[in-house]
C-alpha cells in the first residue's frame, strides 16, 4: 500500500489504547495515521490525546445531535469528510446505529477483553468481562479484535491474543494484563491492514 491507512479511532473515555495507535504512526511502526478521533465524551482522554497528536478532535453525541438517527448521520458525515479507511472503536461506550454500520461494513473494528465467543455479548464488557472470567475459572483470556455488525460481539473475529489467567487473579489483575496486551494486538492489526497482509471484506 503505498498511502498511509487512513484510521478514525472512536474511543469514549482516557484514550490509552488511541495513544498506543498514535505512537505507533509516529513511530514509524506501521503505516497508518490516525486523521480523526471521535468521542461521544466532551471532556474525554481520547479528545485531548487526540489534540495533542495533531489528529482532528470532535465530539459527537446525544447532547450535540439529540433528534433519533441525527447522531448516525453526524458520524457517517465526519467520517467521509475525513476520507477514513478505517474506524477503530477502542473503549467506545454506544452501539452504533444503521447508517454507519451499512457504510463502513467491514471495516469497522471493535476490541473486546476475552477470548470470544466467550463472555461476549449484550452488557459484557469492561470489568464485567474480568469479573466473570475469574469468576469461571478459566485457565487463559486474552482481547479479541473483529468486525463490528448489528448486534454485540458477533463479528468475525480478526485475531486474538492469549493470557494465562493466574489462580492469585482478581478482575483487576487480569484486567492490566488484558490490556496491555489488547494495545499491542490492535497496533500488530492495524498494520496488517495497512501493509495489505490482512483483508478485511465482510
Amino acid at each position: 500500500m503505498t498511502s498511509l491507512l487512513r484510521v478514525s479511532v472512536l474511543a469514549s473515555g482516557e484514550g490509552t489504547t488511541l495513544q498506543a495507535i498514535l505512537d505507533a504512526c509516529a513511530a514509524g511502526e506501521i503505516p497508518a495515521r490516525v486523521v480523526l478521533v471521535i468521542s461521544n465524551n466532551g471532556g474525554s482522554g481520547a479528545l485531548r490525546r487526540a489534540r495533542e497528536a495533531g489528529a482532528a478532535a470532535v465530539h459527537l453525541s446525544s447532547k450535540t445531535h439529540p433528534e433519533p438517527g441525527a447522531l448516525d448521520q453526524a458520524l457517517a458525515a465526519t467520517l467521509a469528510s475525513y476520507e477514513v479507511d478505517v474506524v477503530m472503536l477502542a473503549g467506545y461506550m454506544k452501539k452504533l446505529e444503521p447508517v454507519v454500520l451499512e457504510r463502513y461494513r467491514g471495516r469497522i473494528l471493535n476490541t473486546h477483553p476475552a477470548l470470544l465467543p466467550k463472555f461476549g455479548g449484550h452488557g459484557m464488557y469492561g470489568m464485567r468481562v474480568h469479573e466473570a472470567v475469574v469468576a469461571a475459572q478459566e485457565s487463559e483470556s486474552g482481547p479479541s479484535l473483529h468486525l463490528v455488525d448489528a448486534e454485540y460481539d458477533t463479528g468475525r473475529v480478526l485475531a486474538q491474543a492469549k493470557v494465562p489467567v493466574l489462580a492469585s487473579d482478581t478482575a483487576e489483575t487480569l484486567a492490566a494484563r488484558v490490556q496491555e496486551r489488547e494495545r499491542r494486538l490492535v497496533v500488530d492489526v492495524i498494520g496488517q491492514i495497512a501493509r495489505g497482509e490482512l483483508r478485511l471484506g465482510d
